[in-house]
C-alpha cells in the first residue's frame, strides 16, 4: 500500500516521469530548510548562484534558472526588498545592473550545500560508485546534445 499523497510506484514509467520524480524529491528535500529561512527554492537557487558568480546581470540569472527576464526581475525585486541582494549600476552603463548577495543573505543560506548534498546522496543511495559514474556519463551525453534553451 502506498503512503497517502505518494505517487504509486506502478505509475512511474518512462524516462521523463522518473526524471520529474527525482527532481520533485530533490526539491522536497530542501523545502523544510528553505521554509525555516522564509526562502523559496528559486530564491535559494539565485543566492547560491550569486555567491559563486558575484556581480552577475539579470540576463545571466534568467539563463541559468531557465526562466524569463520578467520573472527574474520580479524575483530580484522581492529579494532586494528583503535585504538579500543589492543591485549596483555598472559604471558607464546606466541600464546594466550587477547583482550581489548581501552579508545577511550569506549568513542566511550558510549550510545549504551540505543539505543539498545529503538530499543528492539519499536519491543516489541505491547506486554503487560505478552506477553513479555511468548515470553521470549518460546524463552528460544527453545534455551535451540539448543546447541552451530559448526563453519566451
Amino acid at each position: 500500500m502506498d503512503e497517502p499523497g505518494a505517487v504509486p510506484k506502478r505509475a512511474l514509467h518512462g524516462t521523463f516521469e522518473m526524471m520529474r520524480w527525482i527532481v520533485w524529491v530533490q526539491r522536497k528535500g530542501g523545502e523544510e530548510w528553505f521554509r525555516e529561512r522564509d526562502l523559496s527554492s528559486e530564491q535559494a537557487f539565485v543566492l547560491g548562484y550569486l555567491i559563486q558568480n558575484p556581480g552577475s546581470i539579470q540576463r545571466d540569472i534568467a539563463r541559468v534558472s531557465r526562466t524569463s527576464a520578467a520573472s527574474v526581475s520580479s524575483l530580484l525585486k522581492g529579494m532586494e526588498r528583503r535585504g538579500l541582494i543589492e543591485r549596483r549600476m555598472e559604471e558607464g552603463d546606466d541600464r546594466s545592473k550587477r547583482v550581489f548577495v548581501t552579508a545577511y543573505a550569506r549568513e542566511l543560506i550558510d549550510g545549504l550545500e551540505p543539505v543539498m548534498t545529503e538530499v543528492e546522496q539519499g536519491i543516489l543511495a541505491p547506486l554503487d560508485d560505478a552506477e553513479r559514474a555511468s548515470l553521470l556519463a549518460l546524463l552528460t551525453k544527453v545534455t551535451a546534445e540539448l543546447g541552451e534553451p530559448t526563453l519566451p
